[in-house]
């Protein structure tokens, strides 16, 4: 009978030195949990049994546990990798339709080629849908979505308007009456040639689809005050792109100052017929506002400000998570989009999950059903982005456990060896 218990022995031991070494393996692996093996006696008991002569029949292996205890947190340079701070398992789906749900703690997620966020095996990371302002709207397992990320962000908005405010130097020479023009050759115009006006300024405007188009407003002094006309007088030639901007065909804008360098005319927004640029599916319908702040002083040509009210459709730029796991999207025209927060999950005994492999669970009887959450929220832990936490297997203490281990699994070898010298005894009485 020493043989079989001798023999639990053996066995226990060598599950222990499994369990130990599949810990000593992953150390490296993100967000692995160590497993700890949990023997239990034996007692063979009859309703006759001494209960003060009872001998054990060995040793069984009662579970294997995990150990969801913290690992320790190492900083990355991406946005996307996560680590929970406290409770909580992050919810991916697989399959057809996300039918196959697993909890993780590994949280080294990237993007995938039709824009998914998926971990190392391309499941789909789940995100509770918000609204804008990142208010959760539903918070069960069932109501997750896949965390997408889009391309772009809002509808182009055609440029409508152009506010600038300048100063015009007051000696800027009068370009007509410049002395290398003659009758024989009057003054042209001509945006090519720097000598054809005074001082010029540009911005981007778009187009109904949000095609950026190069917007360019020339200045040209064409006269000085006098008694009979107690004005200086400029003209504002306006393109957009190639297309110079008018009014019935009339190009430019007519500008006074009175003797102190004040914009009176024109004091409103001044608006230009429409223009369909290349590649537009619609005209674009311009006016021009120079404001009150536009002046004509003896300070050097100025720009104080130049704005317009189009907006492109923006680009993805960058993304990132906050510590309550709310996900934004960035994009190049500014806006700054909530794409939902990161779903999370506790349970109520967290040893019954079953282990799938990748630092993975899904869901037991003895694990009880999900319980989902906002981080931070209760009881469930915060996130921290650029950061991954790594297995929580400490290499010393494994160590020491497998010399503990490989002793108990020698001790029963000799205890086997003990018995067997003994029964070879008793056989060589006769």
């Amino acid at each position: 009978m020493a043989f079989y218990t001798a023999l639990t022995g053996l066995s226990g031991a060598q599950t222990e030195m499994s369990t130990i070494a599949n810990n000593i393996a992953n150390v490296g692996t993100t967000g692995f949990k160590r497993s700890r093996v949990q023997f239990g006696d034996v007692i063979s008991l009859s309703p006759l049994s001494n209960p003060n002569r009872l001998v054990g029949s060995g040793t069984t292996v009662r579970a294997i546990s995990q150990q969801f205890s913290q690992g320790p947190t190492e900083t990355s340079t991406s946005a996307l990798d996560l680590a929970v701070s406290g409770q909580g398992f992050f919810v991916v789906k697989s399959g057809p339709g996300g039918s196959q749900t697993h909890f993780t703690r590994s949280g080294s997620f990237g993007v995938s080629a039709d824009r998914n966020i998926v971990d190392a095996q391309g499941r789909q990371l789940q995100l509770f849908p918000t609204t804008e302002n990142g208010t959760v709207l539903e918070t069960g397992l069932a109501n997750t979505v896949a965390a997408r990320l889009p391309l772009a962000s809002g509808v182009p908005v055609p440029t409508t308007g152009i506010n600038i405010s300048t100063n015009l130097p007051a000696n800027a020479p009068i370009i007509a009456d410049s002395p290398i023009y003659t009758a024989l050759n009057p003054y042209v115009f001509n945006r090519d040639n720097p000598a054809t006006f005074n001082a010029s300024t540009s911005t981007t405007v778009f187009d109904n689809l949000g095609n950026p188009l190069a917007a360019t407003v020339y200045y040209i002094k064409d006269s000085v005050a006098t008694t009979a006309d107690p004005f200086h007088r400029w003209t504002a030639r306006v393109f957009v792109g190639d297309a110079e901007l008018a009014v019935g065909g009339t190009a430019g804008i007519a500008m006074e100052f009175d003797a102190a360098g004040v914009l009176t005319a024109p004091v409103a927004p001044f608006p230009f017929d429409p223009i369909t640029p290349p590649g537009s599916s619609a005209q674009l319908a311009l006016t021009v506002n120079h404001g009150t702040n536009t002046t004509q002083q003896a300070a050097p040509f100025s720009v104080a400000a130049i704005e317009q009210d189009g907006v492109p459709a923006g680009q993805l730029e960058s993304v990132s998570v906050d510590a309550s796991g709310l996900l934004r999207a960035s994009f190049s025209n500014g806006e700054v989009q909530s794409i939902g927060k990161v779903a999370l999950s506790i349970f109520s005994n967290p040893q019954g999950l079953k282990q799938t492999g990748d630092s993975s669970w899904v869901v037991t009887p003895q694990s009880g059903e999900a319980i989902t959450g906002e981080a931070g929220r209760n009881g469930i832990g915060s996130l921290l982005s650029g950061n991954l936490e790594r297995s929580n297997v400490d290499l010393t203490t494994e160590l020491v456990n497998l010399i503990a281990a490989q002793r108990n699994f020698q001790a029963a070898a000799k205890s086997i060896e003990t018995d067997n010298q003994l029964m070879q005894t008793i056989i060589n009485i006769n």
